[in-house]
């Protein structure tokens, strides 16, 4: 039985990072017509207990301005009814990572509240990017909202398995801000073997030509470079509204669970950062139809 991919989830703790994440999330949601999750690892109520209206109560009682702020927000972008709140004790980069497996995407702030003096990244989206499923967004730099041009969305793409997904995602996005797709290939990673580089541009043709005619609305700025992909993307992402890589690259070693270009983009990207993993293998099992019933129980 396939997976049901049915909302957007955001991570959220009151924190300005967070808070940008989740204005983020909620114009996404509203323009997409998709379901948002708020998740907040709290102790504010019980989980399923209490609605995004007496959370945010809760949590100004308590003094938590910037909590109970962001749950407003979240219903008056995203309406109520398509609103949910998912409260745990667990940690939550282990719950972000479990819900990232039915999720259409996940969003975070780069990052949360304790944030250590020079840290680009913190550790609860580093742990999602490198071990959640599907699409993880993190919200870092200048970013505009989902209806607001101009500024391109931009994709790397190399042949590897993940680079696929990654741009049909870039494509979405371009057609859901009526921006221009820019699309980069660069070339310094290609092994050392004669012919390499030229194959890899070839697969790059040919993947943006197959892609191309699905969606002729949007124009797309093909970008063969020779240097690095770390330094094209990151020049790329200037004036960006979002970067989108696959997690690993066709030359990463084997084992990784995140490539370095991925890396390099979630620590220094001018933009939000777009890591697209594979999809993962559905358990059979209750988590997509819990999800489910909890969304039809709020009038979804």
């Amino acid at each position: 039985m396939a997976t049901t991919y049915c909302e957007i989830v955001v991570g959220y703790d009151g924190s300005p990072a967070a808070t940008k994440a989740l204005s983020w999330a909620a114009r996404e949601a509203s323009v997409r017509r998709t379901p948002l999750a708020v998740f907040l690892a709290s102790d504010l109520a019980p989980a399923g207990e209490a609605t995004v209206p007496s959370l945010a109560a809760i949590a100004r009682k308590r003094g938590d301005f910037a909590l109970a702020e962001g749950l407003r927000y979240a219903e008056s972008a995203a309406r109520p009814s398509r609103v949910r709140v998912e409260l745990t004790r667990k940690s939550p980069a282990q719950a972000l990572c479990e819900l990232s497996e039915t999720a259409q995407m996940v969003v975070l702030g780069s990052h949360g509240h304790g944030r250590l003096p020079g840290l680009l990244l913190g550790s609860v989206p580093w742990k999602v990017a490198v071990h959640g499923h599907g699409r993880v967004i993190v919200v870092r730099g200048e970013w505009k909202y989902v209806n607001a041009a101009p500024g391109p969305i931009v994709a790397g793409v190399d042949g590897s398995p993940t680079s696929e997904n990654a741009i049909a995602f870039a494509f979405e996005e371009a057609a859901l801000r009526g921006v221009p797709l820019v699309a980069v290939c660069a070339l310094a990673d290609s092994p050392g073997v004669f012919g390499e580089a030229r194959q890899l541009c070839e697969e790059f043709g040919q993947v943006m030509s197959r892609l191309e005619p699905e969606h002729p609305d949007i124009e797309v700025v093909r970008q063969v470079v020779a240097g690095a992909p770390r330094s094209a993307l990151l020049d790329a992402a200037q004036g960006a509204q979002l970067v989108v890589v696959g997690s690993l690259g066709r030359t990463e070693m084997p084992g990784m669970l995140l490539g370095s270009v991925a890396q390099a983009l979630l620590h220094h990207s001018s933009c939000p950062v777009g890591i697209v993993h594979p999809a993962p293998v559905p358990a059979v099992g209750a988590h997509t139809f819990g999800v489910a019933r909890q969304l039809t129980s709020v009038g979804g």
